[in-house]
């Protein structure tokens, strides 16, 4: 007996010690995320984003696979057990997380257009608002994924193609039927789209070679791309593919459909005749058509740093062989993808130094995969960064860099400017194409460049799986009335009735509602591996499966019941029985709690961070002074310390009123203000704010407490699964050891 107390002691004290280190390491995690969001919040943007990820708080469940399927670290993580956007202006539109989500909790939105003029006013069709018959697709509607840009380019041929069913009829024969400006991927899908409808076209790009801008990317570049149909090609499978590869395909696919192809031609601008036809000229001559598709990318001319010396030979705006360099020293200007991917690839090159200079703190709009790589290199010592550094001036063997306000010298061989490009806005203007939101009523704003063919799978409600559940256990309930006189007899007398042959456990129909049951269960378990994603699987959209868990746990339990006949007993398959019954009570009380409880402690999240907002402002405020950068500092500790650095008996003294954490706080705040002679009325108004974010703070803390004490609701559900397998499998075990498989059973 002192044996078995002091093994049970041992356990629980084992199983206390990891629940605490876990939930010291959950918490240390949500403040590294809370600060992160802080962080991205805080940085200036030269723009907004276009793409913005919305949680809705209120049917989140915390499951995390917006996290884990978003293609972007960073954009989203999870805080107080529900998911949150950390930083927006990493996302780049793949929608994942909108797929995946399994109770349609995430939606992409549109950013803040009118704080942007670099993005054309299209309508729901992407025409041009204003130019009937021009339409716009891939990079220029601000739209960077291949694979947005092949689904535009196909909805687009499918907008010409109905236009020319209309005006075809009396029409010019020497009218062509479209104009495709952009052999990139959207130019390509459209003029396969096209080619598909009959119809009678000419598709030019200023480049000699299909491929657009992806043709300009350095060598062996790995272009992300997601499965995705070409018209009259098929599904392009792969998720990467090396720039080559890709152009390869591209230039294959051209030869094959023998696409009508003019290279090496400039789009200049468009002109409409009265009878509505468009004149399209270019640096080759006009071209009459009904339609002009514009899939032209947005780079255009490099953008230029305004400095002496970035004319001198040894400055170049790309990068296509990094290999020529190598042994040479390398300064890359610019901190988005083109610069660290040029970074990177100097830095594989034996004998190369490589620096990046950025104007920013930190990397703000890099893809995962780029951040990732970057951070290694630096961190091994294969790039040098220089963060908030500007470039002053260039010189033929040197570069003069202005770091925090004072000027610094690098010895470089090389300069490469990778700072973007100049928007080919000019053409698109003269064309009549908008880029001025404001005068766009709210209706059209909603549908303007609107996403594609975007994921539909938000239809994700648990009221299908409610209502099979409901009809299977109906139609057990009309089994079991059908069967009244088997099941209503003691298990004696069952064995001497004609139907026990047919409805006990280990025999007949019986063993099959047994066989059945177990399939259910490893079905229902199949949705863990599923939302995982364990071994890539990605089978279908998360929230049939998730009904399909919700379903089959019904059914599992149904089914057992039957196999039972309705009469378990004490055995393991009696225990699995009765597990089952507790899964499917613990799986409905924990979809409930994850739904409701987390969304106050971001609520209260966002309470904090708009007070954490107001001391910022105070903080950078022209002229304020010495008391307003403490205050705001001790008020920012306080609310740290009361979130993230309180224990439980801590908080629980905050709840009953012992606040001597924040009376401390004012009392010293009080003494500094008396010192620095700060009148009362600012002094006040500080207080408030502290008191504020002080019981903002304790609010957040006693939700996560609650959270994660109702969290061990998920982890008992997960347990009693794994229990319940176990006890499945030694049920099944014994059945066999005693010829329940063998013995006419079946």
């Amino acid at each position: 007996m002192t044996w078995m107390l002091l093994c049970t002691l041992a356990v629980v004290l084992a199983l206390a010690l990891a629940a605490s280190w876990h939930r010291h390491t959950e918490l240390v995690r949500q403040a590294a995320v809370v600060q992160e969001r802080r962080q991205a919040s805080s940085r200036e943007l030269s723009a907004a984003p276009l793409q913005v990820p919305v949680i809705d708080l209120s049917r989140c469940l915390g499951c995390g696979t917006c996290v884990k399927s978003c293609p972007e670290d960073g954009v989203l993580q999870l805080v107080h057990g529900q998911a949150a956007v950390v930083n927006a202006a990493s996302c780049v539109g793949h929608a994942h997380c909108v797929a995946e989500c399994p109770v349609g909790a995430v939606t992409l939105s549109r950013g803040d257009l009118s704080q942007r003029d670099d993005v054309p006013v299209l309508d729901e069709a992407l025409q041009a608002v204003g130019m009937p018959g021009v339409f716009l697709a891939g990079e220029i509607t601000a739209r960077a994924l291949i694979r947005t840009a092949i689904v535009q380019g196909s909805a687009v041929a499918e907008q010409v193609l109905s236009r020319c069913a209309v005006t075809t009829a009396g029409g010019d024969d020497e009218v062509l039927d479209a104009v495709v400006v952009g052999a990139g991927p959207g130019g390509i899908a459209c003029a396969l789209g096209l080619t598909a409808g009959g119809a009678n076209f000419v598709l030019i790009d200023q480049e000699p070679i299909v491929g657009g801008t992806v043709a300009k990317y350095p060598r062996r570049k790995l272009v992300l791309t997601q499965p995705v149909d070409l018209p009259l090609h098929g599904r392009m499978r792969e998720r990467e593919y090396a720039k080559e590869e890709l152009v390869e395909l591209w230039q294959g696919i051209a030869d094959r459909h023998a696409l009508p192809f003019v290279g090496g031609v400039t789009f200049e601008h468009i002109e409409r005749e009265d009878d509505d036809v468009l004149v399209v000229h270019t640096s080759a001559g006009v071209y009459r058509a009904r339609s002009v598709v514009l899939a032209i990318g947005r780079r255009g001319m490099p953008r230029r740093l305004g400095v002496a010396g970035e004319d001198l030979p040894n400055v170049a705006y790309s990068l296509i062989d990094a290999a020529a360099y190598a042994g040479r020293r390398a300064l890359v200007v610019g901190g988005g993808d083109s610069a660290v991917e040029a970074a990177l690839a100097l830095a594989e090159q034996p004998g190369t130094e490589v620096t990046i200079a950025y104007r920013q703190d930190a990397f703000v709009r890099l893809r995962s995969k780029n951040k990732q790589r970057i951070t290694a290199q630096i961190a091994a010592g294969r790039v040098r960064a220089c963060m908030s550094t500007q470039v002053a001036a260039i010189h033929a063997d040197r570069v003069e860099l202005r770091v925090a306000g004072a000027k610094q010298e690098l010895p470089v061989d090389d300069v490469f400017v990778m700072i973007g490009g100049e928007p080919p806005f000019g053409p698109l203007q003269r064309s009549g194409i908008s880029f001025d939101h404001s005068h766009q009523d709210e209706a059209a704003l909603a549908a303007a460049n609107a996403p594609v063919a975007a994921p539909q799978s938000r239809g994700a409600e648990l009221l299908p799986a409610l209502v099979w559940g409901l009809a299977m256990t109906v139609a057990a309930l009309a089994f079991l009335v059908w069967h009244h006189d088997y099941y209503g007899l003691s298990a004696a007398e069952r064995a001497m009735d004609p139907k026990h042959a047919l409805l006990s456990a280990d025999r007949g129909l019986g063993l099959w509602f047994g066989i059945a049951s177990a399939g259910a269960i490893l079905v229902n378990l199949a949705y863990l591996a599923r939302r995982q994603m364990w071994l890539g699987l990605r089978l279908g959209a998360l929230p049939t499966w998730l009904n399909v868990h919700v379903a089959t746990g019904v059914l599992a339990l149904l089914l057992a019941m039957q196999h039972g006949a309705m009469a378990p007993r004490q055995t393991p398959g009696g225990f699995a029985f009765w597990g089952l019954l507790v899964l499917l009570v613990t799986g409905a009380i924990g979809r409930w709690f994850y739904a409701w409880l987390p969304r106050a402690a971001n609520g209260r999240e966002l309470e904090l961070d708009k007070v954490r907002a107001e001391l910022d402002a105070l903080h950078r405020a022209e002229g304020s002074s010495e008391f307003t950068r403490h205050a705001a500092a001790s008020i920012d500790a306080l609310v740290e310390r009361r979130q993230w650095r309180s224990t439980w008996v801590g908080r629980v003294f905050a709840l009953v009123g012992l606040q001597l954490d924040l009376w401390w706080t004012l009392r010293k705040l009080r003494r500094a203000a008396a010192a620095a002679a700060v009148d009362a009325g600012e002094f006040a108004a500080f207080a408030a704010q502290a008191r504020s974010a002080h019981g903002a703070a304790i609010a957040v803390a006693h939700l996560e407490d609650l959270r994660a004490l109702l969290g061990s609701w998920r982890w008992l559900h997960r347990w009693l699964a794994i229990l319940v397998v176990l006890l499945v499998v030694i049920h099944v075990v014994v059945a066999t050891l005693h010829g329940a498989f063998s013995g006419g059973g079946l």
